[in-house]
């Protein structure tokens, strides 16, 4: 799902980073009050954990590509809020470290990772975790990563840089993402299980208030 230099147009790119850098902004604010002891920790190893995870890429026809986020992860672990951060900061480090991604598509590639995914999964979860926990884990980490793919699609689409149109783009990357998801999603419920059995005190979904923020 990163998207390399030279994909987008300089108006997507500009407008992209904008919008993510906006949304971060206020994220650090919400998040603030909520850093403590156990947080700060916890946050660093949920980023750790998803750093390591979006190492492993697979391609996906067009040029980007496709590999474990854990956008939705992260916005049930830590909160939403701190969730965009960890997200963002991981996808940043990968860009200006290891060349994972463009440097002139960071603000796409953090609006689609780490504000679409984490926020639209997130969602999911809050929407059907009163019907069952476990659908509602597998949900948000599965749609989560698809939604985040489309809006990838749409922003390569509306490129007149890039090779494809928005048809062919939305297609491959939902399809793809759609499929793939699976796996995002069943890798979310198996670890969001054994963090339940092993240190429930930590999840964000734990404190509402700030979760819910």
């Amino acid at each position: 799902m990163h998207i390399p230099d030279g994909f987008l147009d300089v108006p997507i790119a500009a407008g992209c980073f904008v919008l993510a850098g906006a949304v971060l902004a206020l994220a650090a604010r919400r998040a603030e009050s909520t850093l403590d002891d156990v947080r700060v920790p916890l946050l660093g190893v949920v980023s750790a954990g998803i750093f390591a995870a979006q190492m492993l890429n697979w391609p996906i026809p067009g040029g980007t590509s496709a590999h474990f986020v854990g956008g939705a992860f992260a916005a049930i672990v830590l909160g939403p809020h701190l969730g965009a951060l960890s997200v963002a900061s991981v996808v940043i480090i990968q860009s200006l470290v290891f060349g994972d991604g463009g440097l002139t598509a960071i603000g796409a590639n953090v609006l689609n990772m780490a504000v679409v995914e984490v926020y639209a999964g997130y969602a999911i979860y809050r929407a059907l975790r009163g019907v069952d926990e476990s659908v509602a884990v597998f949900a948000a980490g599965w749609l989560g990563i698809t939604l985040g793919a489309l809006a990838a699609a749409v922003e390569l689409g509306l490129s007149s840089t890039f090779a494809y149109q928005l048809g062919t783009t939305v297609t491959i990357m939902g399809v793809g993402h759609l499929l793939l998801g699976l796996v995002e999603g069943a890798i979310t419920l198996v670890v969001y299980r054994y963090i339940v059995q092993a240190r429930p005190d930590v999840l964000a979904t734990t404190t509402e208030p700030e979760a819910a923020a």
